[in-house]
Order: C-alpha cells, then structure tokens, then sequence
C-alpha cells in the first residue's frame, strides 16, 4: 500500500468532509473522492459512511485510521532518523520534560558519557507527555516519561515509583497535620490521573503551579522528589499515603537498534538501581514517621534497546 492514499484517508478522517480535507492537502475534492473509493475497493472494505449532509468513519475505517497515523509517523520517522544518521555531527536526542527527571537526569548524562558506546547528548525539552509523539516521529531517539502514556510502538523500562505528597498552602487547615489522604482532597485513587490531567492541561509550569499553591488558590498532588528539589516559601508538603505511586520510566522506539541508545537504557536502569539504595540507606536513620516519604522501588530488568 503507498503512503499517498494513507495520506488522503487520514486527512478526511480527521475532517470527516471531503472538501475541507481536499483544502488541507491542496487538491481538489473529485481526485480525493476517487482516491478514497479505490482505497476502499483495494481493501475490499467500507472506509466511510457518506450522505448527502455528513461523513461518518465505519468501524473498519476507524481500525485503519489509528493503523494509518502510525504507518505514517513511522514513515516520516525512518527519513528523519535516516537523515540525522548521514550527518555529520552524530547525536543522541533524549526528550524529557522540565522538572519531571526526578533528579535522575545529571546523573543519567553522566554515567552514559562513561560507556564506549556513548555519543554527544542534545536533552530535547517538552510539555507533559509529549515525548511519546516524539519518540514515534523520530524527533527523539529515547526519552524520560511518567506512566501512563501511549506506548504504541515503543518500548519502555520503568525506572522509580516514587510516593506522592499533597503540595498546600501553608495557610491550608490540612497543612497541620503530618499528611494527608486522597479524600481528605476528594479524590479516589481512580480520581488521581484525571486530576493531574486536569491541572496540566491549565498550561502552568512547575513554578506557576506552586505560586498558585502558595496563594492558596489550589491544591495539587506531585511526585516526591519535588518536595526534596523544590522547597517554597509558603508551600507545605506532606505525605499522601494511599495514593497511587507516580512511575517514571525511559522510553525508546521498538525499531530501535542503536547501540548509544541501548547504552543510556544502561545507565538509567543502572542510574535508578543506585538511588534506590541510596535512599533506601539514607531512609534507615531517618525516624518511621517522617513526613517525606522517600521510599522509591525499581522494577524492571536491564535496558533492551
């Protein structure tokens, strides 16, 4: 099947009109129409239900069409990787969002620059979730990401699963207490994802959420390594012990054959191994009920890249 007719097939899938999809491929909507129908008649299969007022996606159409974007993402991912591999200058793009490293990153870049396989490193800064679409783009050749995503295509090793604490305002009613529940904010462990999706999709940063905080104009849940990382002024945060563990993991294209690659799975499985233990030691002087909860877990076994 050529990626010519994919194209098109996407294009009215997506506007689900025939001549808005013929304005966005810059052709006119006869040839589309043409196109669409030996699509159809090559498959054998309905890709649409057309009358004379609306478009509708069959339930074959709509198969193909999570089918098609990932064809054509992977198509256009094999010319970019293509190209960045006949260049000059060789690097390794890892894609990871600002403040959502868990402080694993320096130490990450660091051990992989020890490894023979090691190549220069461009640290590729996104929004929240967006390197899945990066990874499969071939805009990225590896990436640190929270669960859950997309893992259409892709492979992953879960790195750290690290507890959550509820960021107050210090002038908050639960601030005084040595931590808090999901109910106590009105959520349910099923709740917490769709929350947290919510506040990113407010468009704020790290630092307009806690400013947000401090004012007292919200509470939010965060990962704990930010307690650790990024003390506030008129921000408290305390432990939220039946909450679901915040999971970071490294990500790479299931096409991947690189070798540098491979080697940063290494070091961030290796990297993730050794703060572990370091906060498992640092945890066995510190009194049981503190509240920062530090115990972090690591799952999974050695990078496959």
């Amino acid at each position: 099947m050529e990626s010519r007719p994919l194209r098109y097939f996407v294009a009215v899938a997506e506007e689900l009109n025939f001549a808005r999809a013929a304005e966005r491929l810059g052709i006119s909507a006869p040839p589309l129409s043409r196109a669409i129908r030996r699509l159809e008649t090559d498959l054998g299969v309905a890709l649409f239900e057309r009358t004379t007022h609306s478009v509708a996606l069959t339930p074959a159409g709509e198969v193909l069409l999570t089918e098609a974007r990932f064809a054509l993402d992977a198509l256009e991912a094999a010319g970019r990787r293509a190209r960045r591999a006949a260049g000059p200058d060789r690097t390794l793009v890892l894609a990871v969002k600002a403040d959502g490293d868990a402080g694993l990153l320096e130490p990450i870049l660091e051990r992989f620059a020890a490894d023979p396989a090691a190549v220069p490193v461009t640290v590729r800064l996104c929004g929240w979730l967006e390197q899945p679409r990066l990874l499969r783009r071939g805009e990225a050749d590896a990436a640190l990401v929270h669960e859950p995503f997309d893992r259409t295509g892709l492979d992953s090793e879960t790195l750290i699963a690290e507890p959550r604490v509820a960021a107050l305002g210090a002038a908050h009613p639960l601030a005084a207490r040595d931590h808090v529940l999901l109910a106590d904010l009105g959520l349910r462990p099923g709740d917490l994802h769709r929350f947290l999706e919510r506040m990113r999709h407010g468009g704020r940063d790290l630092a307009q959420l806690l400013t947000c905080v401090a004012l007292g104009e919200l509470v939010t849940v965060l990962p704990a390594s930010v307690a650790d990382r990024y003390p506030r002024p008129g921000v408290v945060y305390r432990a939220v012990p039946d909450a679901p563990p915040s999971l970071l993991a490294v990500v790479w294209p299931q096409q991947s054959r690189s070798t540098a690659t491979a080697a940063l799975v290494r070091a961030a499985t290796a990297v993730a191994a050794s703060a572990r233990e370091g906060y498992d030691d640092a945890r066995a002087g510190q009194p049981v009920a503190s509240t920062r909860a530090r115990s972090w877990s690591l799952s999974g076994g050695p990078g496959r890249a």
